[in-house]
């Protein structure tokens, strides 16, 4: 994940033509990263020790679904995991947050630099990557050790990556869904977010276009979290939490929506840069949208009631399917192609249709 604008690359080589990859940049990026992500393991650190004192006094909601994890000292590597992605959402929900202020037209009564709120979107964004690898490592490392089907130790590790990092490869219960939806955003994270440094070579429309379907790794990774997150199987304070963090991640992006930083992203121009109709039509449907789900993020926040399990009743099965996961797949995946063929026309000077 990056800021809102292009950023010249230094110069290089007389008459050589700049690398396709900002490597310094990443570079700079990384070492501003270090205190960002020393903050991010402290907090880990943390969240990891609250998880294994309410497993080692019974206290967790994921004792009532899976009574096996109740050893939290056989299974800490397991509830490390769970800190790891506690800790990713966390540093997700900042840097979204982070780059929808630094994408919109930025406030008098803000008193940081844009370019300053733009620097921590992209450590922030570096940091919330390792996050979520670190989440998805501990899984496998758990599943390495816990495998008992007789496998060598190859095969253990094997059968593990294909759980962990295989799409689809989960093949039982909620994960089946619940880590596939994770997959997604890890993999989509990795090109999405690291599409900045590569600018000069895909032009700032180019790169601005593809950074804007981030926010869809948000939403895959919250919807991962209230379908997976041992912590939140009820009812309860963590549930909940996670709810009303959503709340301000939705305003900033109607704000963002209403208010963007970029006099191209307005609604409609006016004089010789009038916006085309269909644009402007597709634009006011997107912020209809925002606004419909902010009220439904009111809705549910306010009454606790969104489709999640009950204690002591049974689960009703999901009613999101492996297959659908898929098929949205697909479909965003077309969207993205069709917005990065929109830019390119743009480029060339043809009309967009």
């Amino acid at each position: 994940m990056a800021g809102t604008r292009q950023t010249s690359g230094g110069p290089g080589r007389r008459g050589a033509p700049p690398p396709r990859f900002d490597t310094p940049a990443l570079r700079a990026d990384l070492r501003a990263a270090v205190p960002d992500a020393s903050a991010a393991l402290v907090v880990t650190a943390a969240i990891f020790a609250l998880l294994y004192r309410r497993v080692d006094t019974g206290a967790s909601m994921t004792l009532d679904v899976m009574p096996d994890l109740a050893d939290a000292g056989a299974y800490w590597m397991y509830w490390l995991c769970q800190a790891f992605g506690w800790s990713a959402l966390l540093w997700a929900w900042l840097t979204v947050g982070l780059g929808l202020v630094r994408s919109s037209a930025h406030p008098h009564w803000l008193p940081v630099p844009a370019a300053r709120v733009e620097r921590w979107h992209r450590t922030t964004s570096l940091t919330t990557i390792a996050l979520m690898f670190g989440h998805a490592f501990m899984f496998f490392a758990e599943l390495v050790r816990g495998n008992e089907d007789g496998l060598g130790p190859a095969g253990r590790v094997w059968s593990a990556f294909v759980d962990v990092f295989v799409p689809g490869g989960y093949a039982t219960g909620t994960g089946q869904v619940a880590i596939l939806l994770g997959l997604i955003a890890f993999y989509l994270a990795i090109p999405l977010g690291l599409a900045y440094y590569l600018r000069r070579s895909t032009g700032g429309r180019l790169w601005r276009a593809l950074h804007r379907f981030v926010i869809a790794v948000y939403v895959l990774s919250v919807w991962h979290t209230l379908l997976y997150g041992t912590n939140v199987w009820f009812d309860g304070w963590f549930r909940t939490l996670v709810w009303t963090l959503q709340l301000p991640i939705a305003a900033l992006l109607l704000v963002r929506l209403l208010a963007p930083a970029l006099p191209a992203d307005r609604l409609r121009r006016h004089g010789a840069a009038r916006t085309p109709l269909l644009p402007v039509a597709v634009r006011a449907a997107g912020r209809g949208a925002v606004a419909a789900v902010v009220v439904v993020l009111l809705a549910v926040t306010a009454t606790g009631r969104d489709g999640g399990r009950t204690p002591g009743a049974e689960s009703a099965p999901p009613v999101v399917t492996e297959g659908m996961v898929w098929l949205g797949l697909a479909v965003l995946l077309a969207v993205i192609a069709a917005a990065v063929a929109a830019v390119r026309r743009a480029e060339r000077g043809a009309p967009v249709r």
